[in-house]
């Protein structure tokens, strides 16, 4: 886990800058580290940079709940001080 550089932090609640969900972040990864498979999928004028934080979120939209893997570039602080009520949050 790293988190010296990490504009977020664990714990912290956060939303997607582009995409309706929000969630709070378990884990930090130093740049990218999921599959290329998955980084290629992202259609190539949205691609995020590889080279930056990515975080790993319990997240929550208005019609489910899952994980979801998100670039620093594409997160912003969650001001509303809502919870998030992910059913895996007990688990961390």
């Amino acid at each position: 886990m790293f988190s010296k550089n990490a504009k977020y932090h664990l714990g912290q609640v956060v939303r997607h800058k582009k995409h309706p969900f929000r969630g709070v972040i378990f884990d930090v990864d130093p740049e990218f580290s999921n599959t290329d498979d998955w980084y290629e999928s992202i259609p190539e004028d949205h691609r995020p940079v590889r080279e930056q934080p990515y975080y790993h979120l319990l997240a929550e939209n208005d019609h489910s709940f899952y994980v979801a893997y998100v670039s620093e570039q594409n997160l912003v602080e969650d001001v509303s001080g809502e919870p998030v009520d992910h059913p895996d949050i007990p688990d961390l």
